[in-house]
This record gives structure tokens, C-alpha cells and sequence, in this order.
């Protein structure tokens, strides 16, 4: 079995990642880390949830010094990423005094000028917000040593990709490059060949990338029965953290709402909540005031929070790739983690897509009952009551629990109390806004045209490869000629 003490880190290092709990790496920390270690570049294939913020961030943390200046870069898509990633950094580079600090948008810039007179060694930052402090000469990138670009892929997917170039194109002298990426896009592999040497290519595999602690299920669900159908999943598996995924902003706001009116603990984080709000609900969730966090996809990217029982797929995520980042927020660090996803008829060949990617086969639940939802509620009290019998804490209701067994025999008094404390299921009227069926793409023929449902002619209304719409070409030469004088 590997350990990090295979690797030949300075003994501050090694310290740091013992008195974290780190012992064995996992597989993409096994793989990368001899040749980052090293100094060579190097483009690491690998889900979020896999330990890359580590594989990463040991490497840099070896090269930088305290004396030097900004010598360590990692670009990330997101203000959340970005911050947990110099959470993680700061964790482990604090015995070598070595300070990380996020820059993004949406904080303070001012605020973040006053802290780069710290004089940080490494930045975590997001692109546009790193080429403001560029422009005003207030992050210079003349020591640069290591650049990491993590979540390659999600850059580009969000724009950055032009921003990423004119970073790197910032950085003349000689660097060690390390890319991190779920998918390996054309783009970003001329980008890896543009601005990385030589880089070596670590993959973690398909079958290591869905997290085997991880139980996965879908239920068939009508659009207009989902919030119900959450809400009966909340009573009947009591999840100690979870987290809901909605599709849009507006989503994510009415699923908060109406758990808050069914007396459930839930805040929600979208990109148009204030970056502060959305520190202050992460940090509320980590130290579980709440317990349930309603999140898109976007503002739940890098989120790394331990405890996280249960993952809610409100609404089926767009790809695959979503799916496993999605997932990945549960089942971490050996424990079991459940993952339910809703879909509603029109949608099941699109989560035989995510099967197939993913190559996991998740289990069909029925939709839970009226009874389901009343019994799981009775477990919840007999768990509570346990819990505060293995306390030993209620020495003061002895006298009142003797007197009452004076008139009444204990299974009454008991039962009686059961039904007290029972929550009875809400059925608080809540408005959801019904939103589309994801609709997945049809099979294509060898020509790259859609098929009709006459066979392999294309249909007329298909759209060509630039997007064009009906005859792009015949319509373009058509707009030529008709506007042919004007201006």
C-alpha cells in the first residue's frame, strides 16, 4: 500500500498531511505526485471528489518559499472552488508559513488589494478577476514557479478559455505547468499543447471516477409531485446533511421557500446570491445550522464539505459529467453516502445516457407512500428518544415520569408520548414553477444529421452543424442577395 511517506516530502509536509488524517493517497495523488514532484508538466484527468486539490497543491507547496513573493497560481472556474482550494492550501502549508489567498470577483476589490500587502506566496483566483489585479499592477506574475488549472474543462465551458491564454501568455520565464480536467475537450488540449512542455498524462480511470460508497437511485416522478416527493424522502431518511441540485437560480429559490414553510432548515446558494450570503449559508451548513442546502450546479462547484449524507437530484443534471460532480459531494472520505435523482418520464432515455457514461446502473425506487412518510417519521422520534436515553440527560422528569406510572402502565404513558413528539407529514400548499423536460439528443446518422421519424432522411427542419437553422446555407446566400445595396 502507498503512503505519502513514499513520496519524499519535506518532513513539515508530511506532518502537515498526517495531523489532517492523510494516509493513503488516492489514485490520482498516487499517480501524479511522483511526476509533479518531480517538476515536470502534466495534465491530470479527474472528477472533483478525487483528492486533486492535494495532488496539486503538495507539489507547489514544495517549490514556493516564504521570501519570494507570489510564486504559486491556481485558476479556477468559481468563487467557491477557488476558496476551497486555499482553504486546503493554507491547511497544509501553514507549518511551512506559507499563505494562500483567494482572489474572485464579487469580494471587495479594495478589501483584496489590502490583503495582497500580506504578501502571500500563492494565489487561488479566479481568471477575470485575476486580470483586473493585472491591469492595475496589483498581482505581478514575474515569480511565478508552479500554475495549476484546475477544472480545465469548466473554464471553458463558462468563457474563460481567452482569459486563461492571456494569463499564461503573461508568464514568459520558464514555469511548471499542471492541468486538471474531468474531460479532455479539443480546445483544451491545444491550449495544453500551446502553453505546457513535454506534459506527462495521468487518467483516472472510468471505474474509480462514480464513488463506489455511494448509493445511487432515480425515481419516475411527474414534474407537479416532486416537492412532495422530496419532502417524503426528507422524513423517511432523516439525512444528517443534505444537499438539493435545481437546475435554475429561480428553482433553487421557490424548493428553499417552500422547505422553509414545511418547517424544514434549508438556505439555498445561486450566483446571483451576494458572494457573502453565499460564504455565510456554506459556512452555516459546514457547521450544520442547517441542514439542508439548495444549490445550482455552478455555485456547488468545488464545494468540499464533510458529512454530507444525502445528494438530491431535484432536477436531472444536464451531462454526465454534472452527474458525477453532483454525486461526489456525498460519500467522501470512506463514508456511505446516498444519492437519489428525480426524473420525470419524458426524461428517462436521458439518464440511460448518464448510466451509460458513468457506467453505473442506478436502482428504481417507487415513489414513497403516505404510510412510507408516517413511518419514517415514527423512526425519527424512537431515534431521538434513544439518543437522549444513551445522554443519561433527564434526571429532572424522573419524578414527573414516577408519578405519572402511579395512575397510568408505562406502554400507554409511552405511546402516548410517541404521538406527541410524531411529526405529522405537511401538506402546506407550495408553489414550483414546472420547468421543461431535459430532452436528450437524437441518434445520428453517419452523415452527422439528425434522423427524422421517417427514416434516415434528414429532417427538413434540422439544423446543420453551425447552427443555421432550416437550408442555413440557401438562407445566408438569400440575406446576401437581398441586402445587397443596403448600408
Amino acid at each position: 500500500m502507498v503512503k505519502f511517506s513514499d513520496f519524499g516530502l519535506s518532513t513539515e509536509l508530511e506532518k502537515a498531511l498526517s495531523n489532517m488524517g492523510f494516509e493513503e493517497p488516492t489514485p490520482i495523488q498516487a499517480q501524479s505526485l511522483p511526476i509533479a514532484l518531480a517538476g515536470a508538466d502534466m495534465i491530470g484527468q479527474a472528477q472533483t471528489g478525487t483528492g486533486k486539490t492535494t495532488a496539486f497543491g503538495v507539489p507547489m507547496l514544495e517549490k514556493v518559499t516564504k521570501e519570494d513573493g507570489i510564486q504559486g497560481l491556481v485558476l479556477a472556474p468559481t468563487r467557491e472552488l477557488a476558496v476551497q482550494v486555499a482553504e486546503e492550501l493554507n491547511r497544509i502549508g501553514q507549518v511551512k508559513g506559507i499563505r494562500t489567498l483567494p482572489i474572485y470577483g464579487g469580494q471587495d476589490i479594495g478589501r483584496q488589494i489590502r490583503a495582497l500587502k500580506n504578501r502571500p506566496q500563492i494565489i487561488a483566483a479566479t481568471p477575470g478577476r485575476l486580470i483586473d489585479h493585472i491591469e492595475r499592477r496589483t498581482i505581478r506574475l514575474n515569480n511565478i514557479k508552479s500554475v495549476v488549472l484546475d477544472e480545465a474543462d469548466e473554464m471553458l465551458n463558462m468563457g474563460f478559455i481567452e482569459d486563461i491564454e492571456r494569463i499564461l501568455g503573461e508568464i514568459e520565464h520558464e514555469r511548471q505547468t499542471l492541468l486538471f480536467s474531468a474531460t479532455m475537450p479539443r480546445r483544451i488540449q491545444t491550449l495544453a499543447e500551446k502553453f505546457m512542455n513535454d506534459p506527462q498524462i495521468v487518467r483516472v480511470k472510468a471505474k474509480e471516477l462514480t464513488v463506489k460508497n455511494i448509493e445511487q437511485s432515480y425515481i419516475e416522478v411527474h414534474e407537479k409531485q416532486k416537492f412532495d416527493v422530496l419532502c417524503s424522502l426528507l422524513d423517511i431518511q432523516s439525512p444528517e446533511l443534505a444537499i438539493v441540485f435545481g437546475r435554475t437560480k429561480k428553482r433553487v429559490d421557490e424548493v428553499v421557500e417552500g422547505l422553509i414553510k414545511r418547517g424544514y432548515s434549508a438556505e439555498g446558494i445561486h450566483g446571483d446570491i451576494p458572494q457573502a450570503k453565499r460564504d455565510q449559508v456554506i459556512r452555516r451548513f459546514k457547521d450544520q445550522t442547517i441542514d439542508i442546502m439548495v444549490a445550482t450546479d455552478v455555485a456547488a462547484r468545488g464545494l468540499d464539505i464533510s458529512g454530507v449524507s444525502h445528494v438530491y437530484n431535484f432536477d436531472i443534471p444536464q451531462d454526465p459529467e454534472s452527474y458525477v460532480h453532483r454525486i461526489g459531494r456525498t460519500g467522501r472520505a470512506g463514508n456511505k453516502g446516498l444519492a437519489v435523482t428525480f426524473v420525470s418520464p419524458r426524461e428517462i432515455d436521458h439518464l440511460k445516457i448518464i448510466e451509460n457514461v458513468t457506467k453505473t446502473k442506478m436502482k428504481k425506487e417507487p415513489v414513497p407512500t403516505f404510510k412510507d412518510v408516517v413511518a419514517g417519521n415514527q423512526r425519527v422520534t424512537i431515534n431521538r428518544l434513544m439518543n437522549t436515553i444513551d445522554k443519561n440527560d433527564y434526571d429532572e422528569y424522573k419524578r414527573i415520569a414516577e408519578s405519572l406510572l402511579e395512575d397510568t402502565d408505562s406502554v400507554t404513558v409511552l405511546a402516548a408520548a410517541l404521538k406527541l413528539l410524531t411529526k405529522d407529514p405537511d401538506v402546506t400548499p407550495v408553489k414550483i414553477t414546472a420547468v421543461e423536460p431535459l430532452r436528450s439528443k437524437k441518434p445520428k446518422n453517419r452523415d452527422g444529421r439528425n434522423r427524422s421519424r421517417f427514416g434516415d432522411r434528414p429532417r427538413s427542419g434540422g439544423r446543420d452543424r453551425k447552427g443555421g437553422g432550416r437550408d442555413y446555407k440557401g438562407r445566408e446566400r438569400r440575406r446576401v442577395k437581398n441586402n445587397k445595396g443596403r448600408d
